[in-house]
């Protein structure tokens, strides 16, 4: 059956005391809309996902766009029918039609999953996911008739002294059978206090017209938290961030200390790696199997070969390192670095639009920017590529098999030849041909007895 999800990101979050949109705001390494889109990914093709925008809702489609989801505007903040009802003229009017919210990251495939199968084999108009709470406080209260269809949900601040009584709480999320959603929807009133149209009355208008209206519940309430606060923020990062580590140790990856380590949702980890305490893998970042990635660690949107060894207090960004490579401690690899097969980067090493060729090696206290090396050069301690001339960046080439003394500066534009020395403390301004030997530096000078001759105080 044809499923087609619709997913409420309207609302502004005045308790976020934020300048920017309450789903725009980050959990687990996403925005929580981004949370809530993946999930409902599960049960609909992106072309049948409706993302209903209104507070800053240029950004929030613009976030969006890429993964090819649709939108609608809300005009005004009118309630949650009306929200939905803002895209009626976008969605799909047959089979089945899931409302969610973009500020509900915790929801599960499984739970979607499970809400799908439930309207699919009844014969109900809705199935609605209910949950028990000790204190529901706040909550819509969910009203069942002897059948145990809902027949109501009543509003805390409408319900009875015996209806707040009642433990069983709305969620706000329903699977309608779309045909009957949008046949009814029109006769939501609004609310006589707030003037707002509340989806919430769609159960029992549905009820009135004879339809049933199921309950599903979920014992786990955690996975139905709205985000409305920074604390609730922090609880929801704390749970998405716990769920992922226990995937990627379930799939054969050692986390020492899972409580220190930070993993966004999007990042891959190969069997056998070891990712010690206090990392943070960020992004899209991809890591193959039998690594190592050193404590403090950041690696954000970083590729990273089978058998590399990430050593502690390392930075690698937007940047590609080759299997059975060696970078750091306390390495930095940003903008497009490109560090070979088997090459080394040691430590307070910086690459910056830089390929370090296979076995190449850098191992102390060098700066390389807009730089090709080639496969099995050494970099000396102390060199640098002068890439910026003030107004321009330049490139620097270095050839296979060279040597660079320590201490050397490399005046780009320039290129150095295959095998060829430069002399430590060199200052190279001119094209090394292949095979020969540079040196840039001024001739020593030893003065006798210097240290004898008197000194003004």
């Amino acid at each position: 059956m044809n499923h087609t999800v619709v997913i409420l990101a309207a609302g502004l979050g005045t308790r976020m005391r934020s300048k920017h949109a309450k789903v725009l705001h980050r959990a687990g390494g996403l925005a929580l809309v981004e949370q809530v889109v993946a999930a409902a990914r599960t049960l609909a093709p992106y072309g049948r996902i409706v993302v209903v925008t209104g507070h800053q809702a240029e950004l929030v489609e613009e976030l969006l766009r890429p993964l090819g989801v649709g939108f609608a505007r809300q005009e005004g903040q009118k309630g949650t029918g009306h929200a939905l009802a803002s895209c009626r003229e976008v969605v799909p009017h047959d089979g089945l039609l899931t409302v969610l919210y973009g500020d509900t990251p915790l929801l599960t495939a499984s739970t979607l999953g499970r809400l799908r199968d439930a309207q699919t084999d009844s014969d109900a108009a809705a199935t609605l996911i209910t949950t028990t709470l000790e204190d529901p406080t706040g909550y819509g209260r969910i009203i069942l008739n002897e059948e145990g269809d809902v027949t109501a949900i009543v509003e805390e601040k409408a319900a009875t002294p015996e209806q707040r009584k009642i433990k069983l709480i709305n969620s706000g999320i329903y699977c309608f059978r779309a045909e009957l959603l949008w046949k009814h929807i029109g006769e939501i009133v609004p609310n006589a206090a707030s003037g707002e149209v509340y989806l919430t009355d769609m159960a029992e208008i549905l009820a009135l017209h004879g339809e049933r209206v199921r309950p599903m519940h979920v014992e786990d309430a955690t996975e139905l938290l709205g985000i409305n606060t920074r604390v609730e923020l922090a609880h929801a990062d704390g749970i998405l961030r716990g769920r992922k580590n226990e995937e990627l140790m379930l799939a054969g990856v050692t986390i020492e200390r899972p409580e220190t380590v930070t993993i966004d949702a999007r990042v891959r980890a190969g069997t056998d790696t070891i990712i010690e305490p206090f990392a943070r893998l960020l992004g899209a970042t991809s890591i193959g199997e039998d690594c190592h990635i050193g404590a403090g660690s950041i690696l954000e949107n970083a590729i990273v070969g089978d058998g590399v060894r990430v050593l502690p207090y390392t930075l690698i960004s937007d940047s590609r390192v080759e299997g059975e490579a060696q970078v750091g401690p306390f390495a930095r690899l940003r903008m497009d670095a490109h560090v070979g097969h088997n090459a080394r980067v040691g430590n307070f090493v910086e690459l910056k639009k830089t390929h370090l060729g296979n076995g190449a090696k850098s191992q102390h206290l060098a700066y390389l920017g807009d730089a090709e090396i080639g496969e099995g050069t050494n970099i000396g301690a102390g060199t640098i590529t002068c890439n910026y001339d003030g107004e321009k960046k330049h490139r620097t080439t270095i050839g296979a098999r060279a040597f660079v003394g320590s201490n050397s500066t490399l005046v780009a534009p320039i290129e150095i030849g295959d095998g060829s020395y430069i002399g430590a403390g060199s200052v190279i301004t001119e094209e090394v041909p292949a095979g020969t030997l540079a040196l840039g530096r001024a001739r020593q000078v030893v003065k006798s007895g210097w240290t004898k001759k008197p000194k003004k105080a």
